[in-house]
């Protein structure tokens, strides 16, 4: 059975304390944060360069905001697997991300175990980080 060991993350949020916490939070999984970013401009050069499987993106960027990036990034790759990170008092915001093809949203302040949890389940990952579905089972859960 082939099946995968590590996803790569891209990281982008324009506060380097925020990034920092989110790299912190992946280091405890079977995650490779391949790249990070302070803009939505650079998140969408990354995103080309690296093709992560899963990006974490803030909604107020400079430059360029986190939804015109998502937009962006989907026209790029419409499979891409983009969780929105947003502040308390964003459910407009995030209403339209999701309607732009996020996969999910994060509210902060968050804790790690829930920054975790919409990972795994963006990915199709159980608890221990193995796929919901076994490769060749017909498509059928475990």
């Amino acid at each position: 059975m082939d099946t995968k060991t590590s996803f790569t993350i891209l990281v982008i949020d324009d506060a380097a304390f925020m990034r920092s916490m989110i790299r912190d939070i992946f280091a405890r999984g079977p995650f490779v944060v391949v790249g990070e970013a302070d803009n939505g401009v650079e998140a969408v050069r990354l995103y080309r360069e690296f093709r992560p499987d899963l990006t974490t993106m803030d909604i107020v960027m400079p430059l360029m905001d986190g939804i015109t990036a998502l937009r962006e990034i989907v026209r790029i790759d419409p499979a891409a697997k983009v969780v929105m990170v947003s502040a308390l008092g964003q459910e407009a915001l995030i209403a339209e991300a999701i309607e732009s093809g996020a996969s999910d949203f994060i509210v902060k302040p968050f804790q790690g175990s829930r920054v975790l949890k919409v990972a795994r389940s963006v990915l199709g990952l159980d608890d221990h980080f193995l796929p919901l579905v076994l490769p060749g089972a017909g498509g059928l859960p475990r």
